[in-house]
């Protein structure tokens, strides 16, 4: 059984996504997290490794097509990222999407990583636009697109005055079901 979670940055996605993992017992993969230890192998800054990603769209395939290999496992999956969502398609049993707004955002991953508003907002929007770009490129998807969203999303969740636990108790509610029917 596989889940996904994405959004964008700052929305919760990791945070729900692993506590809803927890809570089922399922495993846990972050396309985030993998592209961050990458970013690290070849020390360089997130904004500076989504750059010399746009030049190298094998980073991105690597990453997206061990999310299938995985999918395929046999083992329960809770995914989070950008892209797994429509990497999965039918090997999803359910797919959620975090919102938040901007402004949130940034003050959550500014307190988070210890960085002034400015310069979060300044890495984040790089970064988005950066992904954005690269995934149309690359699969002729527009994470950002209103009508891709419906399609692909089936619940969405604005994440923007809700705490940690009431968003993590309306996710484990949606998949409650799914889960133990």
């Amino acid at each position: 059984m596989n889940f996904s979670f994405a959004g964008l940055h700052g929305t919760g996605k990791s945070t729900i996504a692993k506590t809803v993992a927890q809570h089922f017992n399922f495993s846990y993969y972050s396309t985030g997290m993998a592209f961050r230890e990458l970013a690290k192998e070849k020390k360089m800054s997130l904004e500076e490794f989504n750059l010399y990603s746009e030049k190298k769209p094998e980073i991105d395939k690597e990453l997206d097509a061990k999310i299938l290999t995985l999918a395929k496992s046999g083992k329960d999956y809770v995914f989070e990222g950008q892209l797994p969502t429509y990497m999965l398609g039918k090997l999803q049993e359910f797919s959620i999407l975090l919102t938040c707004d901007e402004e949130v955002r940034i003050k959550r991953m500014m307190e988070r990583d210890e960085d002034t508003y400015e310069d979060k907002r300044h890495e984040t929007l790089v970064r988005e636009e950066s992904e954005r770009q690269r995934f149309i490129d690359l699969y002729d998807i527009d994470i950002q697109d209103s009508a891709t969203i419906l399609a692909n999303f089936n619940l969405i969740i604005d994440t923007t005055k809700l705490s940690i636990k009431t968003i993590g108790e309306i996710a484990i509610k949606a998949l409650s079901d799914i889960v133990t029917p």
